[in-house]
């Protein structure tokens, strides 16, 4: 049971529904399909316990992470061709560090062209506030559920 009032804890603890639910799970990781306006495609990869600081995870965490990072970008590149697969940790709520989780954002020359390039497209995505539809989320967390699994 992770940390109520925490959107990472509350979406792995089912308080918050998630489309697509779960796509994968190590031991110690979770990837679901991002929540918000990062596009179809982009996978959220959290610990699944209440980790604040990268500093603060076990040994067994850590060995699992490159890993696992690297798989899930190899899966989000499978299905949606993209020219890059950003890879990057957030880890803050309006200035305050919350629930550690790294984002693997398929990432195409029109998105970049549409939103500004550069270290600005997620920002300005953000600004946009255009979260794909429910059911497109749900559709591709099936694809890559079954990508993980042959992977």
């Amino acid at each position: 049971m992770g940390v109520e009032g925490c959107l990472a804890c509350d979406l792995a603890d089912g308080r918050t529904p998630l489309p697509g639910g779960v796509i994968h799970e190590t031991g110690h990781w979770l990837v679901e399909h991002c929540v918000g306006p990062l596009g179809v495609g982009t996978l959220i990869v959290k610990p699944k316990r209440h980790v604040v600081h990268i500093w603060e995870l076990a040994n067994d965490e850590a060995r699992e992470l490159g890993p696992l990072l690297t798989e899930t970008a190899a899966v989000a590149a499978e299905l949606t061709t993209p020219d890059q697969v950003y890879v990057c940790q957030w880890s803050h709520k309006g200035g305050v560090p919350v629930h550690i989780h790294f984002v693997v954002q398929p990432m195409t020359r029109e998105l970049r062209d549409r939103h500004g390039g550069g270290a600005h497209v997620q920002a300005a995505m953000f600004d946009a506030n255009e979260p794909p539809p429910a059911a497109d989320v749900e559709a591709f967390a099936e694809r890559a559920r079954a990508a993980f699994a042959t992977a």
